[in-house]
């Protein structure tokens, strides 16, 4: 019997060590927002707006220069991030007719927390911020755009393809399956897949509640009606370059197009010289403007 009970504490032992790495690796560090926009003289409104579970979120309302109803575009920052993440999207973006909600997603900036964070949360949240834009007096409500940053993107994609009110999203650094991105991720620290990995990746689908494979954007990414424009650094060690390949692949080719940004990582595509242009005109294709 004695066996039994080693094995036992091998088990618990192991089981005490997939925690601590999800721990350790994944943890969210909450952070508030420093500046707002009123750093660029761009005049906004701090609003809140509920989502799942009763969570309530904080975010940014900038209204649109020139008339209304303007669509609008919402923007989604990435893990462990919060709202200021998008000042430079939102000093860009402000003065060609749009509508713009930065908010914080859960348990991230000044967002209510809820246990965790994972992309199905963050979709969530996304799907709660174009219920709130569609409500809004000066959004009209046939155009809304979504504009993510890594799982922020990964996350849009997967709001878009189960919610028709979307209509046009923009991604910086999304992945197609988040269980790759962790395999990747554990592989630079020399851990092995089974049964380290493998254990960890169920134990995450546990703590979410969903299977990686049936939350996967790539599994998701055809089904969308919206048009998505896919931005990716070409030296991205963060979410390797290969996962907007598979999403590109995946998608419907007269909706989906990818840009490989030269010379650029996860999070400095927007410095990229011809960043801004492209990104407004796809907008401009896409949603329109009434400035």
């Amino acid at each position: 019997m004695t066996w039994i009970w080693i094995l036992a504490g091998l088990v618990g032992l192991l089981a005490l060590l997939i925690v601590v790495m999800v721990a350790f690796v994944y943890r969210n560090p909450r952070k508030a927002h420093q500046h707002t926009p009123e750093k660029f003289n761009i005049p906004f409104q701090e609003v809140r707006f509920s989502t799942k579970n009763n969570r309530s979120l904080y975010g940014w309302w900038i209204p649109a220069k020139g008339k209304h109803p303007s669509p609008t575009i919402v923007l989604i920052h990435g893990w462990g991030r919060n709202v200021e993440r998008m000042l430079p999207y939102i000093r860009q973006l402000h003065p060609l007719g749009y509508n713009l909600l930065a908010f914080d997603s859960r348990n991230h900036g000044s967002s209510d927390p809820d246990h965790y964070s994972s992309m199905l949360k963050f979709a969530e949240d996304i799907v709660s911020a174009v219920d709130f834009v569609q409500k809004h007096s000066e959004a009209d409500p046939e155009r809304i755009g979504l504009l993510g940053l890594s799982i922020g993107g990964a996350a849009s994609i997967y709001a878009a393809a189960h919610d028709s009110r979307i209509r046009s999203v923009v991604t910086v650094g999304a992945f197609a399956h988040p269980g790759d991105v962790m395999r990747y991720e554990f592989q630079q620290y020399h851990i092995p897949y089974f049964p380290f990995v493998w254990l960890l990746l169920k134990y995450v689908e546990l703590r979410i509640g969903a299977k990686l494979d049936a939350i996967a954007p790539v599994k998701d990414i055809q089904q969308a009606n919206a048009s998505i424009f896919l931005i990716h650094g070409e030296n991205d060690v963060v979410v390797p370059l290969e996962q907007a390949r598979q999403l590109e692949q995946a998608g419907r080719p007269e909706k989906v197009r990818l840009w490989v940004v030269p010379g650029k990582g996860h999070s400095d595509c927007h410095f990229h010289p011809e960043f801004w242009g492209k990104v407004e005109s796809f907008l401009e294709q896409t949603l329109g403007t009434d400035s």
